[in-house]
């Protein structure tokens, strides 16, 4: 209750720039990284861009390689990792 107070606040007296998020444009952020800057998202409950992530990668022609990090999966994310820095595939942990 208290967050939604805030935000109203805050829109009332200088307007909603501050609280509203903005657009999700993959290719915008894809700008701001490269061979060694990774695309790291920060995500909230329910978000997933996975699937704008893979459509972009279409776009670049790119194969996106996915590992869940559970238990043992370290060895084989090592493995994706190295593979797509030697092949130029993405990978999404």
């Amino acid at each position: 209750m208290l967050v939604p107070a805030f935000s109203n606040f805050v829109v009332d007296k200088i307007g909603p720039y501050f609280t509203t998020p903005p657009a999700f444009d993959l290719g915008l952020i894809f700008k701001d990284s490269g061979p060694s800057v990774p695309l790291v998202f920060v995500l909230s409950p329910g978000a997933d861009p996975l699937n704008a992530l893979e459509k972009y990668a279409e776009t670049k022609k790119k194969s996106v390689f996915k590992v869940s990090l559970g238990q043992g999966q370290g060895p084989k994310a090592e493995k994706m990792i190295e593979d797509g820095i030697k092949k130029g595939t993405w990978v999404v942990l």
